[in-house]
């Protein structure tokens, strides 16, 4: 059967790529990507599914942003442009290797895809929530979500994960999670990649 990207809550990951401060003023829709992995990471501490965190240099990018709501995470910093550090990767062992990342961050173009095809060649399945990944440029950032779907990754958004995630109303966890679901995910201005598929 081919694979169809069927999201479960007991073999996924949650990362969350370099959310940082020093970048709040120059990504594009910077404050509604944030707002939407930050939902993201509330509904994985429901539902049970680890997040790793990543900082690029945090020395000059600064610390990761506070309304992401990740002050419980460790950190990993990194100068790579991928996620999969020794650490990380010590990380995704000891959690027993799941199956699926849930990616979420910046950018897009570089620390993203980097991620995406390091994933994609450890045999594990990459969705990328486009509503909550961005670059500077948004041509840099369609460009890659483009790209990223040719080397093999899911796309999606943040509403589509956490229903996908519990499936059923009758989950035991689905009204804590309506709860994240009250407003509409903000725009992030991603109606131009569809008109050019």
């Amino acid at each position: 059967m081919a694979n169809i990207g069927r999201l479960c809550t007991k073999d996924s990951v949650l990362f969350l790529c370099d959310m940082q401060e020093k970048f709040r003023p120059n990504i594009f829709q910077f404050t509604n990507i944030v707002s939407n992995a930050s939902r993201l990471l509330q509904a994985s501490r429901i539902l049970g599914i680890p997040a790793i965190l990543t900082e690029q240099y945090p020395k000059g990018l600064g610390p990761t942003v506070p309304e992401l709501g990740a002050e419980d995470l460790t950190a990993h910093p990194k100068t790579s442009f991928t996620m999969m550090i020794e650490e990380v990767k010590k990380q995704l062992d000891a959690l027993g290797n799941p199956k699926q990342a849930i990616l979420c961050g910046i950018e897009a173009h570089a620390c993203i895809a980097c991620t995406t095809y390091d994933l994609l060649e450890k045999g594990i399945e990459v969705h990328i929530v486009a509503d909550a990944v961005s670059s500077r440029s948004q041509t840099d950032r369609l460009f890659a979500l483009s790209r990223l779907k040719q080397s093999g990754a899911f796309l999606t958004t943040a509403e589509a994960v956490l229903l996908q995630l519990v499936q059923d109303a009758k989950h035991p966890n689905f009204k804590e999670i309506q709860k994240l679901m009250a407003h509409p995910s903000p725009d992030t201005s991603l109606l131009a990649f569809f008109s050019a598929l």
